[in-house]
């Protein structure tokens, strides 16, 4: 056999590809470490909400964001029909904040949780690095999952502090 100047061969055979499982995602996104969001909505009188590593920027012009949320979360009933949507990015010192969002049956927007009303009717959490207020645009399926894509209308990126990441399956402060 011929083999090119800068070309390595192996005697070992190629490594057998695992099968695309729901587990093989999960292991392989938990090496990926991912900024920390919190996603809201006003419901017919309550507020849901819930911590997403999904958020993404779309485009800039539209202003456009994505997350994805699952369908059989307990604030999908509401994100299905919301009009606008809060999307929140979390500081290393809300990792409680996080922590609530993400447990399911929490009272998530009870003490000590702070927030307020904020444009559109959409909860706005307080003291978070910034957030947007964004008006949905798509719906997007996804396996067991939505896509959302919505249009930014009005937010504060003024928020003070570092952000918090998620990796490792744990909530993580970011190092220099």
């Amino acid at each position: 056999m011929t083999v090119s100047p800068g070309l390595r061969t192996s005697s070992r055979p190629p490594t057998p590809v695992p099968s695309a499982t729901p587990e093989l995602l999960r292991s392989v996104f938990r090496r990926h470490a991912a900024g920390v969001a919190v996603v809201t909505a006003q419901g017919a009188g309550r507020p849901v909400g819930f911590t997403a590593t999904s958020l993404s920027s779309v485009a800039a012009d539209p202003p456009l964001i994505s997350f994805g949320v699952g369908t059989t979360s307990s604030s999908w009933p509401v994100l299905a029909e919301a009009e606008h949507i809060g999307v929140h990015i979390l500081g290393e010192h809300q990792r409680e904040l996080a922590a609530t969002f993400a447990r399911s049956g929490a009272d998530r927007f009870a003490p000590p949780t702070r927030w307020h009303a904020g444009p559109e009717g959409v909860p706005v959490l307080d003291g978070v690095l910034a957030w947007l207020v964004c008006r949905v645009v798509a719906r997007v399926p996804a396996g067991d999952h939505r896509i959302v894509v919505a249009q930014v209308v009005d937010g504060d990126p003024d928020g003070a502090g570092r952000p918090l990441l998620y990796h490792q399956g744990r909530f993580n402060a970011l190092r220099d």
